[in-house]
């Protein structure tokens, strides 16, 4: 299969085959990064359905396929050849899909695959697992059904002895838990790379030779520029810092390229050195000095200024701000109505009630560019911070409501994501939502040189770059919610990683101190804009009572009560409305009517019933919703009526007495409620 394509994998478990191609064609050699692409595609025939619209034709990558790709391109990404710049594109097929095993593993397997057999430089392979935590047990690649009961899900790539990274989110898991998961899933590693060490003993190619990328020769500006580039970067403000950096560059650029010299450097080699002369700097300042490029220790954590209610009319809102990155965090209540149908071509899903977007603005890092709808990346980064909250979630027996939080980046230097993870919690506080704890969230970096590693607290956006690991954790004072560890290493030892997650732990619980002096517990009430909601249960064999004919019960006490009523097959009815109704009367209305019968009726009791109906010897009154009695024409009136329709016509309201229940018929009076009256 795929004969063409430089290395190919066919990878199945149980039911679900994927098809994962690799291919690698010349670049670019001026080109200062890796050109690697990655695609994933969930075609609907591999679960026997057709595509929806006009169409029928598979359209733009959904989410779950955005988040797949991205989980596929990042463990293979620092395992390539640093001077190798070919543009190598990857691509999942999902050929079958049994409804039980998720395809996003084996996309991961048969990358790995497809490189280790190809003729593409490669320094892998990496084996890949899910670990879900189910009655106190760990189990291997959890099915969707064991999914939905599970505590942990946590994605684990790398070998018996180092981790390449780590995706995942709990329950509120203690660290000690999760590293043991991410034990269990090296050893099940170790058995996927023997699998495809004996393909690529059975069919491997030999690696092809390949034209280097020009390696930046950092010498050729050191000597004369280094120290003044070293003070620059020393800058505390990253902006001030980057306007610094730029004029030493400008100034080298200006005298060594030199146009009437014949040996003179290019202007992309100049640059490209000072590039590489930034990472030097920037290590060495950490290994050697302890001291990091805005003037931290490792160990420190920046300033963090919290505010909560910041905009006036909203559900609920924070900002967050940890140096300088700034995360104004919005926090909206909806109804059932609101809830996001979600589209999942292989398999069955409900809907969602709690949804998280990440909103990365080009002037929260000073640039210019076109706004297209949402990059991989903001996918990537809401996912990570809706995973780290979900786990506090109130029950939705006791919060009803369906909840967006929506994250605008204002401000980007390091870590926005768990910025956003700070932010949601605050900002649903202040709209009311009773969580079950606050969440955090912080990102440790590493440096590793001549042996040495230092751990990096909150690291900024420099660090991240020239750094070796980029580990997220976010999580409550008691555990673990949400983890995403990436790396610019071949592998990390899982030491190291335990080191780093208890130093996230400890950082964890240092900013839940700052974000807890904003605002200590959720508000009691809810905003006075956030719609009004109340649940109740109901008769599954009523449901079409309250419904009514052709919808025109539900209908009609919607537009009397100016409200919303959604009725779930399971007899649950959701009450909302942001007109200030009195919703609990509208429940008790609700209850009285589907009470039914005629046992809700007093014998001798008045009441103003609706004319729904003329007979020649009567008229049908409605005095409860679905509680009909008739007024016999003789009983319309005082006097002698000669026509119903002298009296009355259909959709009057008349005050009727109840004269006799006789099974189920109930005989009315008007002439008796007149003669009360009198």
């Amino acid at each position: 299969m795929a004969r063409q394509a430089d290395g190919a994998a066919l990878v199945s478990y149980g039911a679900t085959v994927v098809l994962v191609t690799a291919v690698a064609r010349p670049g670019r050699a001026e080109l200062d990064f890796f050109p690697l692409t990655v695609e994933y595609k969930e075609k609907q025939y591999a679960a026997g359905k057709f595509p929806g619209g006009v169409f029928k034709r598979e359209g733009r990558p959904t989410p779950k396929e955005i988040l797949t790709m991205r989980m596929t391109d990042r463990p293979i990404r620092p395992l390539f050849p640093e001077d190798f710049v070919e543009e190598v594109q990857i691509i999942t097929t999902v050929l079958s899909a049994d409804g039980d095993n998720d395809p996003d593993v084996l996309s991961m397997i048969g990358a790995n695959a497809a490189l280790a057999i190809s003729n593409i430089p490669f320094l892998g392979p990496v084996g890949s697992c899910r670990v879900g935590l189910i009655d106190d047990q760990f189990v291997v690649n959890p099915t969707h059904e064991q999914r939905e009961k599970s505590e942990l899900e946590l994605i684990v790539c790398g070998k018996a002895d180092t981790i390449v990274m780590v995706e995942g989110s709990a329950n509120v898991i203690p660290e000690e838990d999760v590293l043991t998961a991410i034990g269990v899933a090296q050893d099940e590693n170790v058995q996927v790379l023997e699998m495809i060490g004996e393909l690529v003993a059975q069919c491997g190619k030999p690696k092809k030779t390949y034209t280097p990328r020009a390696v930046a020769d950092p010498e050729l500006v050191r000597s004369a520029y280094g120290a003044r580039f070293a003070e620059a970067s020393r800058t505390p403000d990253k902006m001030e810092r980057g306007a610094a950096l730029k004029a030493v560059v400008q100034e080298a650029v200006e005298a060594l390229c030199n146009s009437d010299v014949d040996d003179a450097p290019t202007v992309p080699q100049v640059r490209r050195a000072f590039q590489k002369l930034e990472g030097i700097v920037v290590r060495e300042q950490i290994i050697g000095e302890g001291v990091r490029s805005d003037g931290r220790r490792p160990e420190d954590l920046r300033q963090i200024n919290c505010e909560v209610a910041v905009l006036p009319r909203t559900h609920g809102s924070a900002l967050f701000t940890r140096g300088e990155t700034q995360a104004c965090v919005i926090t909206t209540l909806g109804t059932v109505g609101d809830e996001q149908r979600v589209l999942d071509p292989l398999i069955e899903t409900g809907n969602r009630k709690f949804l998280l977007h990440y909103n990365f603005l080009p002037s929260c890092v000073g640039e210019v560019r076109p706004i297209r709808g949402a990059s991989r990346r903001e996918i990537g980064h809401g996912d990570l911070a809706e995973r780290a909250l979900y786990a506090v979630l109130p029950d939705r027996e006791d919060f009803p409501y369906t909840i967006r939080i929506v994250s605008e980046i204002l401000e980007s230097n390091g870590s926005s994501s768990m910025a956003s993870v700070c932010g949601g919690t605050l900002s649903m506080m202040d709209a009311g939502v009773p969580i079950k704890d606050p969440v955090a969230g912080v990102s440790i970096g590493l440096i590793m040189e001549d042996g040495k590693e230092v751990l990096l607290t909150d690291i900024s956006g420099t660090e991240d770059h020239f750094g070796d690991m980029d580990f997220k954790m976010a999580g409550t004072q008691k555990g673990i919610t949400a983890l995403q560890l990436d790396l610019k290493v071949a592998g990390l030892d899982r030491e190291v990683l335990a080191r780093a997650m208890m130093k996230g732990k400890e950082v964890r619980l240092e900013v839940l101190k700052a974000m807890l002096q904003a605002l200590r517990e959720p508000r009691e009430k809810i905003s006075p804009y956030a719609p009004r909601l109340l649940r109740l249960s109901i008769d599954r064999a009523k449901i079409g009572q309250l419904i009514g004919p052709g919808g025109k019960m539900i209908r009609g006490l919607e537009e009397e009560w100016e409200c919303s009523i959604d009725v779930e097959d399971d007899g649950t009815v959701t009450l909302a409305s942001d007109k200030g109704v009195d919703i609990e009367a509208l429940a008790a209305f609700i209850e009285r009517m589907l009470g039914g019968g005629t046992a809700d009726v007093d014998v001798g009791a008045t009441y103003e019933g609706t004319v729904t109906e003329l007979k020649d010897f009567g008229a049908i009154v409605e005095l409860l919703p679905g509680t009909d009695g008739l007024c016999h024409i003789s009983q319309l009136d005082e006097g002698y009526v000669r026509s119903v329709g002298d009296v009355c016509k259909v959709g009057d309201k008349i005050k009727v007495k109840v004269l006799a229940v006789e099974g189920n018929r109930i005989k009315l009076s008007r002439k008796a409620a007149l003669q009360d009256e009198k």
